[in-house]
Parts: C-alpha cells; sequence; structure tokens
C-alpha cells in the first residue's frame, strides 16, 4: 500500500481536531443567535461607523482617496448598464449572479458614501430584477450563493432607502431561490458541505450573508444555516495548513479567500464572533501565497485550472488578511496593486493604510507545503527583469489539478519564458472526469503532454499520484528544492526526482531530472514557451521573444540534443497558436538517466549570464 503524504495526514489530523471543536461552537451559536445578532442595518461587513471613520480619514489618505475615485467610477459606469436578465451559459447562470454582485457593491458604496438617490435607485432595480428570476440556478450552486451574497448586501446596506413592498419582495426571493435551497443542501449533507475546495467558502460564504441580512425578520433560516456553515467552513479552511497555500492555483487561491473574508466578516460584523474559525492553521499566512507566485512579469506560476497568463491584479482580501492577522506586507503588498489598477468596492470595506516599505520585508524564495508543495525563488524584488523560477509538487488529484508533478515556469528579462497554458473550456465533455482513465486527460491542457515535465513511455503522469519535496534549500546564495516524483512514473520508473536551483550567484537556472528507469521506454523532456527556437549544435536552444534572448543548454545526457516542436490543438481544445514546445527525447532509456538543463538569461552586452557547472547529483545537493 503507497504511504500517505505527511501533508494529507495532517490534513487529516486537522479536520478531525476542526470537527470537534466546530460541533461545540454549533451548539453554543444555536443557543446564544438571538443575544449576539446586531439587529440594525446596515450589519454585513461595513458598518455606518465604520464608514464614517474611513471617510474622515480620506483627506489624509491619498490611496484612499484612489480607492474611492476608483469605486465611485465604477458605480457611475453601471448606471448606465441594461437591466440584468436570466441567461445560462452551458449549465451556469454564473455570470449573471457575477454581475449583479459587482454592480451591488459598486453602487450601493457609492450610495453610503455620497448618500445621492440615483446609486440607490439603480442598485434597487438590479435587486427587483433578479429577484424576479424564476430561481438562481441551485443545480450549480456557486450561482445560488454568489447570487444570495449579492441580494443580500443590497438589501442590508440600503434598508433604509428601500420601501416597505420591495423589502418584503426581496426577503421572499432571498428565501426562496437562496436559503431554502441551500437548507435543502446542509439538511442531506450535499456535497459542498463535505468538499475542501472553493466550493465550500463560496456556497457557505453566500449562505452566510444571505441569512444575515434578513435574520432579524427570518431568524429561523440564520438560526439554522449559520451553525451549519460554521459546521462546514473548517473542511476547506484546513487545506491552508500550513503555509497559507492554495492547491486550486492562485487564480482560486483568490476566489476562495475572498469568499472566506465575506462570510467571516460577516459573521464578525453581525455576530460579534467568528466562532474560532480564524485559529485555522494556514490562514493567517494565506496572504502569503499571492504575493510569492507572482513572478517579476506580474504572472501567476500558473498550474491548476487558472487562466491562461494569469496575473497578479488587486484583491481586496488582501486588505482583510492585512487588518485581521496584524501583516503589514500584506497591506504594502497591495496598495503596490492599487497604485496600478483601479480597486474595487471591498477595498474600501477593509481598508489597511499603506505601511513603511521596511515592515513589509519579503524573503526572496518561499516555501508552501500542503495538498500543494511550491517553491519559488527570485533574483531581486522590485526589478521587473529579474530572474524568477517556480516549482511544484503535491497530488494530481487536488481540485481543479493537472497531471504536471514537478512542473516549473521561468521569467527573466520582463518576459515568461517557460510557461503553462493554463485551463481549456469547463464546457468540453468529461472535463471533470479525473480519476485514472478519466477523460479529463484527453485534453491537452490538462494532461503531462503540455506541461514543463518529462513523460516515460508516451504516458501522463499517474492521476492518482502524489509528490514530496525531499530537500528544500532556501534563501541562499544558491538555493535549490528536489521533489521525489516516483509514484508519477511507477509505470517505468523505479524512482524518479527533479531538481530546480538557481546558480552564478541567482543569474541562471538549472533544472535536473534523475531516474532509474526499470522498463525500457522513451523518454521525453518537454517546456512549453511562446518563444522562438533556433537549435545550434544539437545541445544549445537560443529562445527569443519581445526582443529579449535566452539561452538553453542540454549539459546531460552526452549526445542527446534538442528539438522544437508545437503546442498548437485543433478546436474543441483551445488552439494555442503559435505556442511552441521545447524538446528533449531519449528512446529506450533504460537505467540510471540524468537530464540536466540550465538556462541562462542574456544579458545586455550579448553574453549569457551563465554557461558551464559541474552536475552532481540531486543527492548531493
Amino acid at each position: 500500500m503507497k504511504r500517505m503524504p505527511d501533508s494529507l495526514v495532517l490534513c487529516l489530523v486537522v479536520s478531525l481536531v476542526l470537527s470537534t471543536f466546530a460541533r461545540a461552537q454549533q451548539a453554543a451559536l444555536i443557543e446564544d443567535f438571538g443575544v449576539l445578532l446586531d439587529k440594525s442595518h446596515p450589519r454585513l461587513m461595513l458598518k455606518d461607523n465604520d464608514l464614517l471613520s474611513l471617510k474622515a480619514s480620506i483627506v489624509d489618505d491619498a490611496a484612499l482617496q484612489k480607492c474611492w475615485d476608483d469605486v465611485k467610477a465604477d458605480a457611475d459606469a453601471c448606471l448606465e448598464k441594461p437591466p440584468l436578465v436570466y441567461k445560462k451559459v452551458g449549465p451556469r447562470l454564473l455570470s449573471v449572479s457575477r454581475d449583479c454582485l459587482h454592480r451591488i457593491y459598486a453602487l450601493a458604496m457609492a450610495y453610503r458614501w455620497t448618500g445621492e438617490d440615483r446609486y440607490a435607485a439603480k442598485a434597487k432595480a438590479n435587486l427587483l430584477e433578479v429577484c424576479a428570476f424564476v430561481d438562481w440556478n441551485p443545480s450549480h450552486f456557486l450561482d445560488t450563493a454568489e447570487m444570495s451574497h449579492a441580494v443580500g448586501v443590497g438589501y442590508d446596506w440600503l434598508y433604509d432607502y428601500l420601501d416597505p413592498g420591495s423589502r418584503n419582495t426581496i426577503v421572499r426571493a432571498l428565501i426562496e431561490n437562496g436559503l431554502k435551497p441551500g437548507l435543502r443542501v446542509y439538511d442531506s449533507n450535499g456535497w459542498w458541505t463535505q468538499s475542501d475546495h472553493n466550493w465550500n467558502q463560496v456556497c457557505n460564504g453566500g449562505m452566510i450573508i444571505g441569512a444575515l441580512a434578513i435574520a432579524d425578520v427570518e431568524p429561523s433560516y440564520a438560526e439554522r444555516i449559520i451553525p451549519a456553515a460554521v459546521k462546514s467552513l473548517p473542511r476547506a479552511l484546513k487545506t491552508y495548513a500550513p503555509d497559507g497555500a492554495w492547491g486550486e492555483g492562485p487564480g482560486y487561491w483568490s476566489y476562495a479567500t475572498h469568499y472566506t473574508a465575506y462570510g467571516l466578516s460577516a459573521l464578525d460584523t453581525a455576530l460579534g464572533s467568528t466562532f474560532g474559525l480564524l485559529d485555522v492553521q494556514g490562514l493567517s499566512k494565506a496572504g502569503d501565497f499571492p504575493i510569492y507566485t507572482a513572478g517579476p512579469t506580474g504572472l501567476y506560476l500558473n498550474f491548476a485550472d487558472v487562466g491562461e497568463r494569469s496575473a497578479r491584479r488587486p484583491m481586496a482580501c488582501m486588505f482583510w488578511l492585512a487588518g485581521t492577522f496584524h501583516n503589514p506586507l500584506y497591506a504594502y503588498s497591495e496598495h503596490e496593486e492599487i497604485a496600478k489598477r483601479p480597486a474595487g468596492a471591498a477595498h474600501l470595506v477593509w481598508y489597511a493604510a499603506k505601511p513603511p516599505a521596511r515592515a513589509a520585508r519579503r524573503k526572496l524564495d518561499a516555501c508552501f507545503r500542503g495538498p500543494v508543495e511550491v517553491v519559488t525563488m527570485r533574483s531581486a524584488w522590485d526589478d521587473p527583469d529579474a530572474l524568477f523560477v517556480g516549482f511544484k509538487a503535491g497530488y494530481n488529484q487536488v481540485n481543479h489539478g493537472h497531471l504536471d508533478l514537478g512542473a516549473f515556469e521561468i521569467d527573466a528579462l520582463g518576459v515568461r519564458w517557460a510557461r503553462d497554458l493554463g485551463s481549456d473550456n469547463y464546457n468540453l465533455p468529461g472535463y471533470w472526469e479525473s480519476k485514472r482513465g478519466g477523460h479529463r486527460w484527453s485534453y491537452y491542457r490538462l494532461n503531462s503532454a503540455s506541461h514543463n515535465i518529462c513523460m516515460l513511455g508516451g504516458q501522463d503522469q499517474d492521476p492518482l499520484a502524489t509528490s514530496t519535496l525531499t530537500s528544500v534549500k532556501l534563501n541562499q546564495t544558491d538555493p535549490s528544492a528536489v521533489v521525489d516524483l516516483t509514484q508519477a512514473y511507477a509505470d517505468f520508473a523505479q524512482s524518479a526526482s527533479r531538481g530546480v536551483k538557481m546558480i552564478a550567484d541567482r543569474t541562471a537556472v538549472l533544472v535536473q531530472d534523475e531516474f532509474t528507469v526499470e522498463k525500457s521506454c522513451d523518454l521525453v523532456w518537454g517546456m512549453t514557451t511562446d518563444a522562438d527556437i533556433q537549435v545550434e549544435g544539437g545541445s544549445l536552444a537560443r529562445l527569443k521573444l519581445q526582443g529579449k534572448e535566452l539561452v538553453v543548454r542540454l549539459l546531460s545526457p552526452a549526445g542527446a540534443v534538442f528539438t522544437a516542436g508545437s503546442a498548437e490543438q485543433e478546436p474543441p481544445q483551445k488552439t494555442n497558436k503559435g505556442v511552441k514546445r521545447l524538446l528533449v527525447g531519449l528512446a529506450e532509456a533504460q537505467g540510471d538517466v540524468r537530464i540536466a538543463v540550465l538556462f541562462s538569461p542574456v544579458r545586455a552586452d550579448g553574453q549569457p549570464q551563465a554557461e558551464r557547472i559541474e552536475i552532481k547529483p540531486l543527492t548531493q545537493w
């Protein structure tokens, strides 16, 4: 029997402890709910006194002024938008729910800030439009949860503006289209209440906000939903342990963490407690993940079903994390983002003033453990031309995962050289069939053939494989990490490992693979790139992109050569037009095999940063 990885053992132990804790919290909550509830409006996330304090501080805070200007501009644009209509895309109403949520936050915030009825009138119209829908698509419950969130916040923040008839209409729709379907899921222990990924936080968060919005007039729903949500949430929150990583990738980190912030913030302001949920291991460190997994280009280490070329952007939950856990780095980092791009209304909800740079210290390298294991290394911060490499391990069955254990991506000279293609169309047939033999792995972007890894015998990695970092040496002159990939290649190899290292004073990257191949097979090393590839002499490739150059040297094995291939595919898959593959093929590999590839950015003087190095076994790294 395969040994369960330590990270998964940790998650199971944490889950057991939190389950016992949650039951105690649930019992206390049911007993004290009527006493705890703030029966005034608004009570969700941003109360009037907090808003007054925020407005008073804007005179001396230029960044806060920019946030408000951004939100007002957004609200003004929302005034001109057409009515919301019931329209699904595939099985989802999600785009309509998110449009409604965006409009309500911007318009209701603008109304509360300025007192101008035009914002409230448009928000009210949008609320009544969605409340007239036949349903909020409970078959895809994310749609229902996000719409319940939007309607709950709108009802609470606009309460004094709404006439009694409109309030009643909104309450009835929220109950029938949101809370009752939610209760049916809770009462049947529906799958997302037991899940450990983004559906848990989004669905629980939406139900929390919807139930608390009307808890003074319809308390029975909150009395059942809030304890159930408090019981369910730790199942997902525990997966931040121990270092704040998120197995579904940086893009879904944002989705899951925003809804964690929405839900826990609403509990705090409406009930005066988060019922111990803030104490879940790893949550306090969650803000490290988007900071360290974004390269100097701004692009994320793009693993799992993250959008293609997904980049760091403003995320209001970073302010929530900064204030909740007293971490100035998170506030400082988010201020860097909103200085470049528009802020959203939630930035005002959780606004944190910018701390001095000296209070926001960052390491060059970081390691995250858990269901996904990630290492990032860089040569510098605040330099768009810095060298960066990100490297992932973990579990192939993590939600939204690809068959890409050991995959790496590289930034240098302001360019992403080694890249990941990201997700494909979620509506493709069998997209979510992810066990062995699942149709998911027939899609190029999701299987091993598109990723920056090796393939043995033309096979994908084992979809059930796990991998663990066995050596991590960071924040030193030549940082490195090694991962055991044996489970991923067990059909052919007795052992398999990959090491990634920065060398020559962080001016080059070495990627080294070592296999003990028991069953003779073809072995292919591959890397995906947007660059033009020029192979010289077999063992050297020049990659050219955006007027920059990266030299790639094949140091081992002797006699092996680079070839250039294509990543392009036929519809209905995404076509990856113009994307290329740098490849190394070894026919009938057997026994001990080592592939060592050196990546050297070419400096302004035309010389690569590093050329030749001594190759050492990974056991000596």
